[in-house]
Formats: structure tokens, C-alpha cells, sequence
């Protein structure tokens, strides 16, 4: 026994006599720098996951925000539209989606380096060395390449599930999984590398300069106009004007809001791509942009109709939210205040001009969405301040006019690929598999006939209405 410890003792000293260097590195001290680094790595990797989380969760609750006002036998068909994006976007991002979108490319679209995920790994910028590894052109320099990966794959999923709302009760569900899967390629990708791919044609990394912090052109314009150009194509529903139903669901349209609320500080906070002031402003934005919006739709009501309602309370917010979502990193509070309540206006109006020339956009997709997102990259040029964000662009307010015209130009742009992009999709998906179900099937509801379900028990449709034909 004695032996033994005695040789173990001789041995340990000899080792740390014959590898000093060792000895000593592994007893000192990290450096402050790397201790320093490796915090912020983890607190801003830690944030955008769960941003990322965040604006998933954005998806469930547009289905039952748009699920709501539906009839009660499209509730599952309507729900079924958004939570479709998150496994069919899920798959095809990693795939080739996050490559088209960001990898480098052309100023229009992004290149095939990146798909599969191939080079796209769990590094970060080395601070230390400061370079970045050559096989990753960092968007972001404290988060693993993957991390940002996934929370653009979030705007990926709920962007083409907005369209959903135009084309409810009506759509034939192979038709829009398919319309859906080309649309993300011919009319996302494009326009997120465009304005904010590096080297993408509309953006801050090398393009013009217009400023969209979160997605009011990628997002809500390119949804919210193609929402239009498809429920124009696909034509009226046979119950619309004359034989509408109220929502079925009023407290399912006010919980699905305030998900979306909750979700969208991922949404806007989250595109700061790091914790900090950035992120802090942006939140902020956020809650201001939406709480003016919400609170100048229910004075309009108050107003003009007498009574405010919730469905106008819930849609005021969405409203403002997407107003507020391509300036959040761009503008003071004060200033989002006013975006949220110039946006909800302008939304109040063109939804009643839509029914006055009663084009059936069934849940107002383009009225909120496109509207907003229009208004909301607009006022972007005139609100703008470096004081908010040092990387961005003074507007007209703080002494550039050209801001302004920057941004028109590329809500413009916006305008014409997604009006294009889904003019042609829609005729291409009309001749494979057809657009519409029978006015059978629509009369009966689409749960029973397109899904073989029915969301609420007691119910009791006929077994023989699944089986009408399409």
C-alpha cells in the first residue's frame, strides 16, 4: 500500500516536471476577453432561440386568429392552412429554402452553397482572431450560423400561411399545399435575399438601402398582395356578400391575437439578432406600434358605429403590428405610436373599401397585411433615426428625403414580384389539380370533405358528406 502511493506521488511530480507547460495551462486562468466572449455568445445565442420560438408560435396563433371567423365546418381546413407551413417550410428551408434566400448569390437570389445545410454549422465569429472562418459568411457574428438559420426559417413558415386568409372556404387544400410550395421559391426567396441577403438588390448589406427591419416588404407586402391577386382568380365565394356568417368564434379571433402579439417580439426584437439596445428598441417599438393601432381602431368604431368591438380591438393590433414591423429598429416610441395609429387608420378604410367593391378577400389579408405593411415601410422613410440604430438611415424627418424614396421603391418592387409570382402560380396550380372545391363541398364545409373531421363533436354532420365529390 505504502509502495504504491509512494509511486504514484513520484509519478505525479515527474509529470509535472516533464510538462510544465501543461501544468501551468491548465492552471491558468481564461483570459477576460474569452470569458468575456463566451458570455455574450451564449446570452445572444440564448435570446434568438428563443425569439425563434417566439415567432413559431406565431403560426398557431394566426390559425386561430384567421380560424375564428370562419364557419364552425372550416375550422380544421382553416387551422390545417397555417400549421401546414411549419412541417412543409420546416423540411424544404433546410433544404434549399435558407440557401436561395441567404447563401451568396446575385442580387436578385441567393446560390445552391448552402443547401442542405452544407457549410451552414454551429460556428461563430472568432473574436479572438478576428476573422470569421472561411466557410461561413456570418450574418450575425455572436450566434451560431445555425441559429440564425432557424429563426429565419420561423419568417419563412408563417409568411405564406397569411395568404391563407384570402382564400378560406373555397380553396382546394392539394391546391394550396401546392400553390404554397412554389410560392415560398418564386416569390420569398427572391425577395428576402433582395432585401436581406448580403448583396441582395434592395437592402443594407451592399444593395439601395431601403430600410425593412423585420419584414414589412418580405413579409406582409409580398403575402398581402398575392393574398389579393389569388382571391381575384379564385372568385367570390357562393355565400358572398348575401348569405355571410358572423365569425363563429369571437374568443378564438382574440386569442390567436394575442399569440400573435406575444410571438412578435421574437418577430421584430429578435431581428436585432442579438441582445442588447438594439433588441430593447425594437421591443418597444413593438408594444407601442401595437397598442396605438389597437386603440385608434376601437376609437374609429366608437366613432363612426357607435359601439367598439373585439373583433375590431384584435384586428386594430394585428394592424398595428404589422405597420410597426419594418420600422421597430429604426424608430423612437413616440414615433411608433404614430406609425401604429396612421396604420390602423389606413387599415380601418381599406377594408371598407374592399367590401364596397366587394372583392371577397374572405379574413382582409390584403387590407391588413398588405395595406400595413405598405403604410409601415412608407412611414419607415419619414421616422427613421441613426440615434435608434446607427446602421440603418436617417428619414425625412431627421434631414434625408431620399429615405422615402428609397423605400417606395422598394415596396414597388414588392408589389411586382408577388403579383407576378402569384398570377402565374395560381394558372400553373389551376391547371395540375384545379383551385376550387364543388359548391357542394363548400356549401357542407370543407372539415368533412377535405379532411374527414369535424372540429366540434356535437356537430353531427352525415358520414355520406365525406365522400361528395370534389
Amino acid at each position: 500500500m505504502f509502495r504504491s502511493l509512494s509511486v504514484l506521488v513520484i509519478g505525479l511530480v515527474l509529470g509535472w516536471g516533464l510538462c510544465p507547460d501543461l501544468a501551468l495551462a491548465q492552471a491558468k486562468p481564461p483570459d477576460a476577453l474569452e470569458v468575456a466572449t463566451s458570455a455574450l455568445v451564449s446570452a445572444d445565442t440564448t435570446f434568438m432561440l428563443l425569439s425563434s420560438a417566439l415567432v413559431l408560435l406565431m403560426t398557431p396563433g394566426l390559425a386561430f386568429f384567421y380560424g375564428g371567423f370562419v364557419r364552425s365546418l372550416n375550422i380544421l381546413n382553416t387551422l390545417m392552412m397555417s400549421f401546414v407551413m411549419m412541417v412543409l417550410v420546416g423540411v424544404t428551408w433546410i433544404l434549399w429554402g435558407y440557401s436561395l434566400s441567404f447563401a451568396p448569390g446575385n442580387p436578385f437570389i441567393g446560390g445552391l452553397e448552402w443547401a442542405f445545410l452544407n457549410g451552414v454549422g454551429l460556428e461563430t465569429t472568432d473574436y479572438l482572431k478576428g476573422t470569421e472562418p472561411e466557410a461561413v459568411v456570418s450574418y450575425a457574428a455572436t450566434i451560431p450560423h445555425q441559429a440564425f438559420m432557424i429563426y429565419q426559417c420561423m419568417f419563412a413558415i408563417i409568411t405564406p400561411a397569411l395568404i391563407s386568409g384570402a382564400l378560406v372556404e373555397r380553396f382546394k387544400f392539394k391546391a394550396y399545399f401546392l400553390f404554397v410550395l412554389l410560392w415560398s421559391a418564386v416569390v420569398y426567396y427572391p425577395m428576402a435575399h433582395m432585401v436581406w441577403g448580403k448583396g441582395g438588390f434592395l437592402g443594407l448589406y451592399g444593395g439601395l438601402g431601403a430600410l425593412d427591419f423585420a419584414g414589412g416588404t418580405v413579409v406582409h407586402i409580398t403575402s398581402g398582395f398575392s393574398a389579393l391577386v389569388a382571391a381575384l382568380l379564385l372568385k367570390k365565394r357562393i355565400s358572398y356578400p348575401d348569405r355571410l356568417t358572423p365569425p363563429h368564434n369571437v374568443p378564438f379571433i382574440l386569442l390567436g391575437a394575442g399569440l400573435l402579439w406575444f410571438g412578435w417580439f421574437g418577430f421584430n426584437a429578435g431581428s436585432a439578432l442579438a441582445s442588447g439596445s438594439l433588441a430593447t428598441a425594437a421591443f418597444v417599438a413593438t408594444n407601442s406600434g401595437a397598442a396605438a393601432a389597437g386603440l385608434m381602431w376601437i376609437v374609429l368604431e366608437w366613432v363612426l358605429t357607435g359601439k367598439p368591438t373585439a373583433v375590431g380591438l384584435a384586428t386594430g393590433a394585428v394592424a398595428g403590428l404589422v405597420g410597426i414591423t419594418p420600422a421597430a429598429g429604426f424608430v423612437t416610441p413616440v414615433s411608433a405610436i404614430l406609425i401604429g395609429a396612421i396604420t390602423a387608420t389606413c387599415c380601418f378604410y381599406a377594408i371598407r373599401i374592399k367590401n364596397k367593391l366587394g372583392i371577397d378577400d374572405a379574413l382582409d389579408t390584403f387590407p391588413v397585411h398588405g395595406v400595413g405593411g405598405t403604410v409601415g415601410a412608407i412611414l419607415t422613410g419619414f421616422f427613421a433615426t441613426k440615434t435608434v440604430n446607427a446602421a440603418g438611415a436617417d428619414g425625412l424627418f431627421y434631414g434625408d428625403a431620399s429615405q422615402v424614396w428609397k423605400q417606395i421603391l422598394g415596396v414597388v418592387i414588392a408589389y411586382v414580384v408577388a403579383g407576378i409570382g402569384t398570377f402565374v402560380l395560381i394558372k400553373i396550380v389551376q391547371a395540375v389539380v384545379g383551385l376550387r372545391v364543388s359548391p357542394e363541398v363548400e356549401t357542407v364545409g370543407l372539415d368533412p370533405t377535405e379532411h374527414q373531421e369535424i372540429g366540434y363533436g356535437d356537430q353531427g354532420v352525415p358520414e355520406s358528406m365525406t365522400s361528395i365529390s370534389h
